[in-house]
């Protein structure tokens, strides 16, 4: 199995919770905190961490963390992921997958050609939420400098090409046991990011959000209709790594 589920730090977990839930989330693990949400398509974790100065009187602590996501994903057997991910990486002679014993518990990290490293953890609960909004996926993004080679992991680890109009450096992937995996050209260290992707009715997830207080936006792009909604680390965080606002990108069903 392969799903995807980032992991996002903040020391706002009422007011993320309140967002995941408005946008049709439903959580499903809740040990305080550490809380995770499913989509229809897709998990997200969130991880309590100590405020900046002055956002919630903790001092310092934490700063470094407070706003960032994690990419990540949840897999069945991981030792027969990491052999499955190396055995397609043998062809282009690279072996992204180490077994290892991380501060949470046995996982596989993976490592790609860019230095990008990131944790495949075994699933603690493997099936969807069935009362999640099915339209909703979670989508995280691998910036890179080499976009090709982050594809190319994410192919070795049996993630699923999406097909794409343009023939440029993006890649789309899908995950067989739910969410979306991006790979975007970028300059700098590579990095991830946070965003999600709705098959339904766009204008109403847009009221769906604003009535239950959040400030949100609908816009036409040449890529399609995306809607931003404010970051709930934004107010506390102006230069936090996801940005102002969170996009949920249109993508009519079946494409």
């Amino acid at each position: 199995m392969l799903r995807v589920r980032p992991i996002h730090y903040t020391s706002r977990m009422d007011q993320w919770g309140q967002l995941l839930s408005a946008l049709g989330m439903v959580r499903t693990v809740d040990d305080g905190d550490w809380q995770e949400f499913d989509a229809g398509s897709g998990r997200l974790a969130l991880h309590r961490v100590a405020g900046a100065a002055g956002t919630d009187g903790v001092g310092e602590q934490g700063n470094a963390q407070d706003g960032r996501t994690d990419f990540g994903v949840e897999v069945g057997d991981l030792a027969e992921f990491a052999r499955r991910t190396n055995l397609a990486g043998a062809g282009d002679g690279t072996t992204p997958a180490e077994l290892v014993s991380a501060r949470h518990g046995d996982t596989c990290r993976i490592t790609g050609e860019d230095g990008f490293g990131f944790f495949a953890d075994k699933a603690a609960h493997g099936a969807q939420c069935a009362d999640a909004d099915p339209a909703l996926a979670v989508v995280e993004v691998w910036f890179t400098p080499d976009a090709a080679a982050a594809a190319q992991t994410l192919r070795n680890m049996g993630a699923r090409l999406r097909p794409a109009p343009d023939a440029d450096e993006t890649a789309d992937f899908t995950a067989k046991n739910g969410g979306v995996l991006m790979v975007r050209p970028a300059s700098g260290a590579a990095r991830s990011g946070l965003g999600f992707e709705y098959t339904g009715d766009l204008a109403a997830l847009r009221d769906r959000l604003a009535g239950a207080g959040h400030q949100v936006s609908l816009t036409e792009e040449a890529f399609g209709r995306t809607l931003h909604v404010a970051n709930p680390d934004a107010a506390d965080l102006p230069e936090n790594p996801n940005g102002a606002m969170l996009w949920i990108s249109h993508k009519p069903e079946g494409v």
